[in-house]
């Protein structure tokens, strides 16, 4: 049995579900459980996808792997994908983004889609100059349908001039697109969209991070009540006593300035907890904050447990939503929490808590 676990709870997942509903009205949620519902795996529940009626992922294959598990309504790829993935996504039944004109002619059999506008971001698109000649191509190939329209905020949580420019032309082109294509989803809007801007434009949301209770940007919290559906807790594998002046872990990078108790857990880099929390990283025991000590291997690391009456089995809380939280590490390791959620790996399994 594996003693690193990171626990879901799915009651809170729905509860955020519903507080997202309430704040958006009557627009459509399509949630991104893409990477594994951002390192949830809930993309592997079919009795939880299956309260939507679209969800959106951002490869092909993580489409497929959705068809695979029964999932029978709507899947939406976020990101273009490539020619040689057609036969998939028409043996899949699956919507795709498209904004690559070279794309179009390789259609050869019906395939869904929408059309993704650039407004700002320039990651993929189709630029407002360009869309009436992208529109009369489509017309030119029966087998594309256009389902919907889209683009994507580049900085909805910090900076409303530019995301009220990015809507302005985004207007434009969904009235574009309206005059040729009868479409069912206009959508713009992500986890930060969603609270900061109030826009009118779209008719469906993609919530992302907000889904599994995070804040996309700090204040989300006192605007909707979300709350955080993961823990990631392990167990003490190891304890011993240490002298003073001795070397723990790596490279000798903490060496001991007085005899201390040292615990080893059985979680690492390669589960997730990245390097960079050498001299700085801190973990929950017994209801206390303990410092990392030393480099983290692969698969383990050391915490200080100096005078803390513990045992082999004892529980340890890399983040516990209490002491220590998601927002915490982050902030720590100077990225973002969808990066620490997204990238705890598949060695830690993922226990759902349906309280």
């Amino acid at each position: 049995m594996k003693n690193t676990i990171m626990e879901v709870n799915t009651k809170k997942f729905f509860h955020n579900i519903q507080k997202i509903q309430e704040y958006v009205g009557s627009k459509v949620i399509m949630p991104v459980i893409k990477a594994n519902a951002y390192g949830t795996y809930l993309n592997k529940r079919l009795d939880i996808l299956n309260h939507f009626q679209i969800v959106a992922v951002a490869e092909v294959q993580e489409a497929i792997e959705l068809r695979k598990i029964g999932y029978e309504k709507e899947i939406f790829v976020l990101n273009q994908p490539f020619s040689t993935e057609l036969e998939e996504i028409e043996e899949y039944r699956i919507t795709i983004g498209l904004c690559e004109e070279h794309f179009i002619d390789q259609v050869k059999n019906p395939v869904h889609v929408h059309l993704e506008i650039e407004t700002g971001m320039n990651r993929t698109r189709i630029p407002l100059e360009n869309l009436n000649p992208f529109i009369d191509k489509i017309k030119k190939n029966a087998n594309i349908i256009v389902d919907g329209v889209y683009t994507h905020f580049s900085s909805a949580d910090n900076d409303i001039d530019y995301t009220e420019k990015q809507m302005n032309v985004f207007q434009e082109a969904v009235e574009i697109v309206k005059k040729s294509f009868c479409i069912s989803y206009v959508h713009c809007s992500a986890s930060s969209g969603i609270i900061h801007c109030r826009e009118t434009i779209s008719n469906m949301v993609r919530p992302g991070l907000i889904l599994y209770g995070y804040e996309s940007y700090k204040g989300i919290k006192d605007i909707i009540d979300i709350e955080p559906i993961t823990t990631l807790k392990t167990k003490i594998s190891f304890i011993k006593e240490v002298g003073a002046l001795e070397a723990i872990s790596y490279n000798q990078k903490f060496i001991t300035p007085y005899p201390m108790k040292i615990a080893t857990i059985p979680i690492g880099y390669a589960d997730g907890l990245r390097r960079d929390f050498i001299h700085k990283g801190e973990v929950v025991v017994k209801g206390e904050k303990r410092k990392i000590l030393g480099t983290i291997c692969m698969d383990s690391c050391m915490i200080d447990v100096t005078n803390l009456d513990v045992e082999v089995g004892d529980e340890v809380y890399i983040w516990d939503n209490d002491k220590i939280t998601l927002d915490d590490i982050s902030q720590e390791l100077n990225t973002i929490s969808y990066e620490i959620l997204s990238t705890i790996s598949d060695r830690v399994q993922r226990e759902f808590i349906e309280e």
